[in-house]
Parts: C-alpha cells; structure tokens; sequence
C-alpha cells in the first residue's frame, strides 16, 4: 500500500505491554510479507490468534485446466452464470497461470463462514450489486465500479445488501499495487497518475467483536481448503497500524489519459503484480487530432495475453459483444477492431465503455467452464463485411 494508517486503540511503542481495562495483556501480531521485509502491519487481539479448536481438510483448491485447442479469437458469455449462495461458493474460474486466475462470481447472500486467503492477494471487482466487505482491519462498503483489493493472510467475510451481486476476480501469487511509473521513491502517486491516494479507501470503521462461541473459517493455502474452527470472533482486534490492510477504490474515480492521437493500453493501468497488469476502460473523450483515428489500431502483443470484462456501454472495437461478456485474445495472433468498427470510430466525440483488462505476460490455460461459456461465432466476426 502506498501509504501507513491506522485505527482502533495501539500502545505509543510497538512491542511493549499494552492492557485492557481488566489489567490482562492485549495479545500483538505483527502481519507482513516476504519475511519481515515487505509491508506489514501490527495488529492487537483480545484472544490469541493461534487458537484453533479444531482442523479440517476441506478438499483441493487446484485449478483443473483443459486444452487449448486452436489458437484462436475467443469470446466467453457469462450472463447466465448459475448463481451460488455466497461470493466464494459462488467463484468459477475460467482462466490462469501460474501468475494470475481469473474468475467471475454470482453470489445470490452473503457468507456464514470466514475466509481466508493465505496463498494470493484477491482483486473482486464489483460489476453490480452492493453490500460490505468485513475483515478483522474493519469494514470497507462496496457499491457497482469498486475495486476490493485482498492481500494475503487476511480474514473476511462479505454481506450482500442486494437481491444478488456479480463480480470479476483476479487471484495473484504477488502483491497487486498501484504501477511503479505512477510513484515515486517513497511510494506516494505523483501528479501525473490517474487516481490519488484521496481515491483509495482504507477500512472506515473497526468492529471488534468478543464474542466466543464457534466460527467457521475456510483457508486456502497449499492449493488446498483448510476449515478453522474457532473458539472466538475472528475480528476481536482492538486497534492496528501499518501498511498492510485491505482497501477499496473505484473504478469510476479513474481519470482518463487522453492524447491528440489514439493511446496504447498502458495509459489505462490501474494495478501491476508480477507478469501481468490490470487497466480500467472508462467513460473519456476520443483522440482530438483532425485526422486522428478513435478505434484502437490492429496490434500483436507478441509476448501477452489480453482478457477484457465487459461492464457497460459500447465497446467501439467490437461487435456481437454485450454486458457480462469476456473476450481473450491470446499472443501469437494479431487482435484489434472487426470489419467497419475503424470507419465507424472517425468523427467520434467520446466513449462511454466501462470494462476491465487484464494483460498477462505468460499465456493463459482455459478451464471446462469457460469453453462451456464459449461464443464460437466470436473468431469469425473478422471475416464479415471487410470488403474483400
């Protein structure tokens, strides 16, 4: 994270006795990654975090991928995702590495259980629906465009506010940060960024919780789902710093980079983990040069492949592809707009397209559930109408 905060009560030195009002001693943690070198944060408890009543091997949490098949131009229809009772439960992945997963989610509740993440940081985007997002850092309200941004280790739970929510999830073996280019040697973003840190939201409101009784927490963690049983609420936390901790922002307070001529992809980043980056297409006005060309030209990410969530509006490059959708357009095999969408974008003012990119740096395997989900007419809306 890019800057240090705090809530709840913490003594005036780290590592030092820190009392509850009975006199008994608050029980410190200290959280962080790569072995005390990377971003951490301490956090005190009313109970000890070690306690585990009881341990219990749910299952794998292995990926199963199957083949490729023909390098090809494909495009995934999830609207009629089936729904799951809760956002977890609810998770299909389609596609991964071994950098990234990506996965969509309709959750009809909320969950009755813990989770816990131990071995990825998780990016949920909110495509629709509303609700909250409680972790033992404090609660984050979540409403359609959000970015909920999980780091490893940390325990949550989410409530659902609407009849149903969707989301798009990307799954990380590395920490998920804002891009390097956007930041400077002490980590705050510089003018040039699209976003600030006055866009990010860190937990508002901490809820400490004494109660004790039986909580159910589900960790995944070796590829495998592990279920705690607790003696206590896992949010019994009284106060916490650092820079480790949840947060929140929204893709809608992502502030376009618009330019004279068409600008490449990069211009939309919003996140970086390692071999791949995630971009937010957003509502800004087309290329202002006389001659200037709005639709994106052809390329060849030689060494990248690129997924694209469709959220809302009209996406100028392509055709036959709605709300829910998702595209994959694998290296080795030239992508950009279908026939008439080029001539179509000149004189264009503005766009009001709102999706999700993920571009990854090693190539992606598919699961049965996407092919299931495959529109195979998608590859060939390049052969209709281009005059030849």
């Amino acid at each position: 994270m890019p800057f240090y905060f705090k809530l709840g009560e913490i003594p005036h030195k780290r590592h030092t006795q820190f009392r509850k009002p009975d006199g008994s001693l608050y029980r410190e943690e200290v959280m962080g990654l790569e072995g005390f070198h990377g971003v951490e944060s301490i956090l005190y408890h009313h109970y000890l975090p070690p306690r585990v009543v009881k341990a219990d091997r749910l299952g794998s949490a292995a990926i199963e991928y199957t083949d490729f098949g023909a390098l090809r131009h494909r495009a995934l229809e999830t609207e009629a995702l089936k729904p799951g009772r809760d956002p977890v439960a609810a998770r299909r992945v389609l596609m991964g590495n071994s950098d990234v997963t990506l996965s969509v989610s309709r959750a009809e509740g909320g969950m009755d259980y813990f989770y816990r993440n131990a071995q990825a940081y998780e990016v949920w985007f909110v495509h629709e629906g509303s609700g909250a997002l409680h972790t033992q850092f404090g609660r984050i309200d979540f409403t359609p465009g959000d970015y909920l941004v999980i780091p490893f280790g940390v325990t949550w739970q989410m409530k659902i506010s609407t009849p149903e929510a969707r989301f798009f999830v990307i799954e990380s073996k590395s920490q998920i940060v804002p891009p390097k280019r956007y930041r400077n040697e002490f980590g705050q973003l510089l003018e040039h960024s699209p976003y600030c840190e006055r866009d990010i939201r860190p937990p508002t409101e901490l809820e400490t919780h004494l109660e004790r009784g039986e909580f159910e927490v589900r960790v995944k963690v070796r590829d495998t789902f592990t279920r705690h049983i607790l003696d206590y609420h896992p949010f019994d936390v009284v106060g916490w710093d650092g820079y480790l901790y949840p947060w929140a922002i929204s893709i809608h307070d992502f502030e376009p980079i618009t330019g004279r001529v068409h600008q490449p992809p990069p211009v939309h980043q919003m996140f970086e983990g390692r071999n791949f980056v995630v971009c937010s297409f957003v509502p800004r006005l087309f290329d202002y040069h006389p001659q200037g060309i709005p639709a994106p030209y052809n390329h060849s990410n030689v060494n990248s492949d690129e997924v694209i969530y469709y959220c809302d509006g009209n996406f100028m490059s392509r055709k036959g592809i709605r709300k829910f959708d998702l595209t994959l357009h694998p290296s080795g095999l030239p992508h950009g707009p279908q026939p008439g969408a080029t001539e179509a974008s000149i004189g264009a003012k503005e766009t009001a397209e709102l999706a999700v990119m993920v571009d990854t740096f090693n190539p992606l395997e598919i699961t049965r559930e996407a092919v299931a989900m495959e529109k195979p007419e998608y590859q060939a809306s390049w052969m209709i109408g281009d005059g030849l």
